[in-house]
């Protein structure tokens, strides 16, 4: 149910008020994801603070290839503004509502 609902998603709440997290931005790493931060540091991607939920998320979260989830970072990147994380957000809220693209 939690993974559902996205509810495992919340103490990442204190890390966006730690600072180590944006509410927007490219989702962090898995350590053994290799291939997914040398595509990003090559892009330049590394340098956006983490968020928790971002336009890749937005757009296919995790059935995404590496390669398309970079170009939606490097899309977010080259784009970001605050009518843009707007967006983002609202557009979050609705899947997590709708419960699409969420794994079980």
């Amino acid at each position: 149910m939690l993974r559902k609902t996205s509810l495992d998603e919340l103490p990442q709440l204190i890390s966006i008020v730690k600072g180590d997290l944006s509410f927007v931005g490219p989702r962090p790493a898995l350590f053994n994801q290799d291939d997914l931060i040398e595509l990003r540091t090559s892009k330049g991607i590394h340098r956006l603070t983490p968020g928790l939920t971002g336009w890749a998320q937005i757009n296919g979260r995790d059935e995404l290839p590496i390669p398309v989830k970079v170009e939606f970072d490097e899309y977010y990147l080259k784009h970001s503004s605050f009518v843009l994380d707007l967006k983002i957000i609202a557009q979050t809220a609705l899947k997590v509502v709708k419960k699409e693209s969420v794994t079980h």
